[in-house]
């Protein structure tokens, strides 16, 4: 695979993954099993494995849940509620071991524990006790920012009202709410008596309770919790993870019985081969064993990347499989033009659930695979909804089935469907997109629901449904449309409260909601704009870097390969080339140029809040160079971040700060030619306050 084609699906894959995050997160309506969205990941970390330049800010690790419901109140987590590497190996367990005591320079002689618990499938919450009363309970959400369920926690039996004596002044306990398999088959027959929805599974059964708006809906559903960790606390109870969760049950806490403490690679895999073994026979749904490194205070040297933390990892349990067949290819087009083909099925039952689709990923996978129409195939899940395929039977392949072939022409708008030819080596890329950006609606209509989506302009009353109306009826085709569509609909003959689906208050309401939208963090504006590769993460990041828009804008306009202002965008830290490249592609284009002076001059932008944080060099950006004593370069970035310094992977004129050890060589000579301020390392932990 050549670098271009290796960008392309990495592109796509985001993509993809960012919409079954928030189907699965937000909505409690997953569209693909676990197996398919681990198949997804795996291939999405192979790729930067294989290709490290692809490796950004925007990054599926770096990468959490997904924004919290609005029919809630938002809570901010005082801690994040981060999500876990996942394994699905013997030899990745012992690789996940090996990578933490090289990053703590254990040797193997040195004592190295761990946890070992059922991975429950159930939805993730915290529980705040504050002097032993239980005052807010919320979802994890994006992992920053939940929903607050305080009301329907308190309807559950294993949610303790007080904990018992000895709780610490504050204490946040993280568990995973979830339904047994006898509630859950209870629960379908009473919805089905009552002519009301059937759940697919115990998590989205689960998942759908706990986040009713009338708690006592909550109260008559037979929700269950185990605690498995924590969030802020005054003072922990113990110095390792399994004295904490023993001071859990001590103080009323319902922890897994079936946590094991492991003192070698052996006794981790030991353990999970029994659970596994078992796993029929617990009465709930669990999906893999979750290790932790058992000491606290090594749990806080390894820290954290974006999305996980080092210190633990799930590892998975193997799919479950069935055999169906495949009626039908049908082909979806994304608001980047991108086709991808999707699979319709013979509906099968697979562990339980009905499943009757799967995504194809690209066309080169159907060949690989030779999938046919007709053809049975082997399909597997992991406790979702749809399966991925995994082989075909070909002795069972009826005499007129033939081999696939992929359209060379859109079918939304006709326009020629190409893959780009990478003009060094001539291959081609492995996404077939549209050419029809202007005309397509597919490509026109996504990118305006991406604009008005809640995690960008959050536009209410204009959803899906009604931006397709109104781009079919003439009314908006660009982002600055939606801004003076009241004006011009007080200018129209045909008023849109007098057309069908509409009425005067709907019609108000939704006014007042663009007109509320004018103003909007500049993070917010930069995602909504859908450059490719600029997720929220990415555009966290630029905002916070260049400080206003007009900064970023003409820089990525100028930033073409070799410029110094290609150099200013390729030393932000965690913006890599293929960021680079679509951020000047983007801006210096005219037509592109042209439809933001015109959005821009109907909104405000505001800047990004601050970090919150007392440190000395919080909003700085730091350099690290040399070869530093007592910390490793990544122990080094992870303390930064955590004190809410920006690291920069070179010097220029936006450096504040260089961390200098031995050695340290042309970073440090320009830090000096530059006037920077250079320190030493045990200065560094002075100055955070570490002694």
């Amino acid at each position: 695979m050549t670098a271009r084609q290796a960008r392309a699906e990495h592109a796509r894959l985001g993509e993809e993954i960012a919409e079954h995050d928030r189907r699965y997160y937000q909505e409690d309506a997953p569209v693909v099993s676990d197996a398919d969205y681990d198949a997804l990941r795996q291939r999405y970390e192979a790729l930067e494995k294989a290709f490290p330049e692809l490796v950004s800010a925007e990054s599926l690790t770096k990468k959490v849940g997904a924004k919290p419901s609005e029919k809630f109140a938002k809570v901010k987590h005082a801690a994040p509620m981060l999500s876990l590497g996942n394994v699905f190996s013997d030899e990745e367990v012992e690789d996940f071991v090996a990578r933490v005591r090289r990053f703590l320079g254990l040797p193997q002689s040195a004592p190295l524990a761990c946890t070992g618990e059922p991975k429950i499938d159930g939805l993730s919450c915290s529980l705040r006790y504050e002097n032993g009363r239980l005052v807010q309970a919320a979802t994890r959400g994006d992992g920053y920012e939940g929903e607050d369920v305080t009301a329907n926690i308190r309807t559950l039996k294993e949610a303790p009202e007080r904990l018992h004596d000895g709780a610490p002044r504050i204490l946040e306990v993280r568990g995973e709410v979830y339904m047994t398999h006898a509630d859950f088959a209870a629960l379908n027959e009473r919805q089905k008596a009552a002519g009301k929805q059937i759940f697919a599974n115990p998590r989205n059964a689960a998942a759908g309770s706990l986040r009713q708006l009338d708690a006592r809906i909550t109260a008559e559903r037979p929700l269950h919790f185990f605690a498995y960790g924590w969030g802020e606390v005054s003072a922990l109870p113990a110095t390792t993870q399994w004295g904490v969760l023993e001071a859990f049950k001590a103080f009323g806490l319902k922890v897994n019985p079936r946590t094991r403490l492991c003192r070698s690679v052996d006794e981790m895999l030991a353990q999970y081969h029994a659970i596994e073994a078992d796993r029929a026979r617990l009465g709930y749904d669990i999906d893999g064993v979750v290790y932790k490194v058992d000491d606290i205070a090594l749990q806080a040297r390894l820290g954290f990347v974006s999305r996980a933390p080092r210190w633990a990892v799930a590892h998975k349990f193997p799919a479950e499989r069935a055999t169906t067949i495949l009626r039908d290819i049908e082909i979806q087009v994304g608001r980047t033009g991108a086709l991808t083909p999707v699979a319709r099925l013979e509906p099968v039952t697979v562990g339980g659930v009905v499943v009757q689709n799967a995504t194809l990923h690209n066309e080169d996978e159907i060949a690989r695979k030779d999938i046919r129409i007709g053809d049975t195939v082997v399909v597997q899940r992991a406790g979702d909804v749809i399966p991925q395929i995994v082989e075909v039977v070909t002795e069972r392949r009826p005499p007129q089935a033939k081999p696939y072939e992929f359209p060379h022409v859109c079918p939304r708008c006709g326009s020629a469907a190409l893959r780009e030819i990478d003009e060094k080596t001539g291959e081609a890329d492995v996404v077939r997109r549209c050419t029809g950006s202007l005309v397509c609606p597919a490509q026109a209509v996504e990118r305006l629901k991406h604009f008005a989506s809640r995690n960008a302009f959050d536009i209410e009353g204009l959803g899906d449904k009604q931006i397709e109306y109104f781009y079919h009826e003439g009314l908006i085709h660009t982002p600055s449309d939606i801004f003076t569509l009241e004006e011009r609909d007080r200018k129209s003959l045909t008023r849109i409260k007098n057309r069908e689906g509409f009425g005067e208050t709907s019609v108000k309401n939704l006014f007042a909601a663009i007109e509320a939208r004018r103003r909007i963090p500049v993070n917010r504006f930069i995602y909504a704009l859908g450059v490719r590769h600029i997720g929220e993460t990415n555009a966290r990041r630029l905002a916070r870097h260049f400080g206003d828009f007009e900064s970023l804008r003409e820089t990525a306009r100028e930033a073409a390969p070799g410029s110094e202002a290609r150099a200013r965008i390729d030393c932000i830290d965690g913006i890599g080339p293929a960021v680079a490249e679509a951020l000047h592609d983007f801006f210096a284009e005219p037509h592109n140029e042209k439809e933001l002076d015109a959005l821009l001059a109907q909104v405000r932008l505001e800047p990004m809040p601050e970090i919150a944080s007392s440190s000395p060099v919080a909003g700085k950006t730091v350099v690290f160079t040399g070869s530093l004593e007592r910390l490793t370069r990544d122990e080094a970035k992870a303390q930064a971040e955590r004190f809410g310094a920006k690291v920069a992977a070179s010097v220029s004129k936006k450096t504040d700060l260089v961390v200098a050890g031995p050695g340290a060589g042309s970073k440090l000579a320009k830090a000096e030619e530059l006037g920077i301020e250079v320190i030493s390392e045990d200065e560094w932990f002075r100055r955070t306050g570490q002694g």
